[in-house]
């Protein structure tokens, strides 16, 4: 039996308005489209209180539009809102690898998610969304800043797959990418895993942005 440890994943709120940003940036939800708290949450499995606030963090980015009936109008992406999403992103979570490096947190979290998406991936492939997620997420914490973590938290938008790799050549893609990252973090070459990082989060906009071309 493979000794996999529990997966940190982000608040349930968070993951939620992840869901609905990724399925918006995929254009599996179309502009105005609408969409309920009850449906929703039971799409996603969860209480309708983690909807309602993912509903508010999605409507603070322009994603969506609140109705009075408490439901939802999805206003949609177009590629410079995918461009300006990514590139703020990428800065601040190649932000987060120099703090990890110069404060010379404990990477024993990541370390542990990175062997366990391995193994994953060659058992069940399909769990490693929540190991991507995971892995992202621990360096937010390992950073130490808070308001960073909170920020990127209500940013993170899942898988950015775009059409031109299927689901598995994604995820080796992704994982070969989180092992640069995180060996540059080990060797606290902050400078390294800045760059690592950015070029990881610009890959992804790349992808994505084939569904808009």
């Amino acid at each position: 039996m493979l000794n996999l440890k529990p997966v940190k994943l982000m608040p349930v709120r968070e993951q939620a308005a992840s869901s609905i940003r990724e399925a918006i940036i995929s254009r599996n939800l179309k502009q105005g489209e609408v969409l309920t708290l009850e449906a929703t949450a039971n799409a996603l499995g969860i209480s309708a209180t983690p909807v309602r606030e993912a509903f508010q963090i999605l409507a603070r980015d322009g994603l969506i539009e609140l109705s009075q009936n408490r439901g939802a109008v999805v206003l949609g992406f177009n590629e410079k809102n995918i461009r300006e999403h990514y590139e703020i992103r990428a800065a601040l979570e190649s932000e987060t690898c120099r703090l990890v490096c110069e404060n010379k947190a404990s990477l024993e979290s990541i370390e542990h998610c990175i062997e366990n998406a391995g193994k994953v991936l060659l058992t069940n492939p399909e769990k490693y969304p929540d190991y991507n997620q995971s892995f992202h997420y621990n360096i937010w914490l390992a950073s130490g800043n808070t308001r960073l973590l909170n920020m990127l938290s209500e940013l993170w938008n899942g898988l950015s797959l775009g059409l031109k790799t299927t689901r598995a050549e994604y995820f080796q893609i992704s994982h070969a990418e989180h092992l640069n990252i995180f060996s540059k973090l080990k060797e606290r070459d902050y400078s390294a895993a800045y760059e690592a990082m950015h070029i990881h989060i610009i890959r992804s906009m790349n992808d994505i942005l084939t569904r808009y071309v």
